[in-house]
């Protein structure tokens, strides 16, 4: 077979397989290539059976709400407050551990099912017949950034694509010109402990990481903005994408996923210049609108983090698979706050503060949702990385609690007024349908289409997925 190239020393790895027995290493590399670009194609993938949702909205509350002051109501707490623990205290983050710690909020009974909510999420228990309340959640770790991944992407630790990934991966974008999974941040808010890999693609083609947005700002994208002509701009993408294509086939042996990302990436900015703008341009909402959400509230976290939620509702409209809240500092301009539901002390004020910021805006959202008829389309998820000790730490805080903790979960399919699981009579442990986050995961797959077991990646010769080997879907909880 003739060299494609006369010197041998500008031969590149692909010239050498064109040349070198007959070209069947060629030939072999092409079909290698071609199985990974239809992995990475831009064909939007089906569901494997009829969804019940077609996106969600993950209300992430980093640092570890107190379940047992907010969703899980322990009569014996108030009964026995001071009293040592009458059961043996597991190891916790800073074993600086007292006694048993009755909540300082009062819990009512809320809506039709009478379900139990705490005085900090008034709002939120407006629309309390919409939530599956799971009072059995578990995890393995006790530390927020193990927790938060172990959360995100099903694994206590960086590499792995995050749940947002996953659901862009399995069915693709609804909406050419924004991305198929959004992190939102507003107001100053920190990403949680772990760092930006907790929005991750992983080993997912790059396509399918986060873009994070900022609600609040201008521009929200930073660097996403016009200059002069699109007609100019457009020149000018298909240009640098022509050399990168041309660098990719001359340089490299694989498929380099950087320089796709970096393609795509280029293309999808290209798009967003026009979408990102009308997308956080609130001036079509109504007065009405604005003061359901609190967008103009006189604490300012509460109106930073109702930008979130509005435009969280504004993305699911446009069509976006996957979308991901951030939580502000316990007070604005409280400095750097990964995890500002983590209160080791003062728990009462802290606690206070934070359902301050969160409360209204989510209200809102579940109920502008069900009023334009988009929750029944809509998977709303409020949790965080672990629950809290029942026990003080110190004399007024509480500990990291991995042991059993509640979230929710609304509309997308999920039948609400209901309450799964359950922990002891301390709060401490699960003691009745313990619930892990690849439960929950499995759950969420299931309601947007996808099975979890089927949706696989292959990575270091193994079938990958968001559940690992794990996960059961929470029948019961679904309408």
């Amino acid at each position: 077979m003739q060299p494609i190239i006369k010197n041998p020393h500008l031969w590149n790895r692909r010239d050498i397989l064109r040349a070198c027995s007959t070209g069947f290493g060629w030939m072999a590399f092409n079909g290698l290539q071609a199985i990974q670009k239809a992995a990475g194609s831009s064909a939007r993938p089906a569901p494997h059976f009829a969804p019940r949702a077609r996106s969600v909205i993950f209300c992430y509350m980093s640092g570890g709400v107190s379940h047992v002051d907010s969703f899980d109501p322990k009569p014996r707490l108030q009964r026995d407050h001071g009293k040592p623990m009458p059961v043996r205290i597991e190891r916790t983050q800073f074993n600086n551990n007292g006694n048993i710690f009755a909540s300082p909020f009062e819990f009512r009974q809320w809506g039709q099912s009478g379900i139990p909510v705490s005085s900090m999420f008034p709002h939120v228990a407006e629309s309390v017949d919409e939530l599956a309340v799971i009072r059995s959640m578990t995890t393995t770790v006790n530390e927020h950034a193990q927790g938060n991944y172990a959360f995100h992407t099903g694994f206590p630790f960086m590499g792995h694509p995050s749940a947002g990934a996953w659901v862009n991966y399995g069915l693709g974008s609804e909406n050419e010109n924004l991305p198929g999974f959004v992190v939102l941040q507003s107001g100053g808010a920190a990403v949680p402990h772990g760092g930006v890999g907790l929005f991750s693609n992983g080993y997912l083609p790059a396509r399918f990481q986060a873009s994070l947005i900022q609600a609040d700002s201008n521009p929200a994208v930073p660097n996403i903005r016009p200059a002069q002509s699109r007609q100019v701009q457009k020149h000018r993408l298909d240009l640098v994408s022509g050399l990168d294509r041309h660098f990719q086939d001359s340089m490299t042996l694989d498929h380099d996923p950087g320089i796709e990302a970096a393609i795509r990436n280029y293309e999808t900015a290209f798009q967003m210049q026009n979408a990102v703008p009308e997308l956080v341009d609130l001036s079509a909402e109504s007065e009405a609108t604005r003061k359901l959400y609190g967008l103009d509230h006189p604490n300012g976290v509460t109106a930073a983090y109702a930008h979130q939620c509005l435009l969280a509702r504004r993305l699911v409209e446009r069509g976006v698979r996957f979308i991901e809240l951030s939580c502000l500092p316990e007070k604005l301009g409280g400095g750097q706050a990964p995890n500002p539901w983590d209160q080791h002390g003062n728990l009462e004020s802290g606690h206070s503060n934070m359902s301050l910021q969160v409360d209204q805006p989510i209200g809102a959202l579940l109920k502008d949702l069900k009023s334009r008829g988009l929750l029944d389309s809509t998977l709303v998820v409020w949790a965080g990385e672990f629950g809290r000790t029942p026990f003080s730490q110190g004399s007024n805080g509480r500990d990291h609690n991995p042991y059993g903790f509640s979230i929710w979960m609304a509309g997308g399919g999920v039948k609400g007024g209901t309450v799964y699981g359950q922990t002891d009579d301390l709060g401490y442990h699960v003691v009745e349908n313990k619930v892990t986050p690849y439960d929950l995961w499995a759950t969420v797959l299931h309601l947007m289409g996808l099975d979890h077991e089927k949706l696989t990646y292959r990575h270091a010769g193994r079938d990958l997925r968001l559940t690992d080997v794990h996960g059961r879907v929470i029948t019961p909880i679904i309408s």
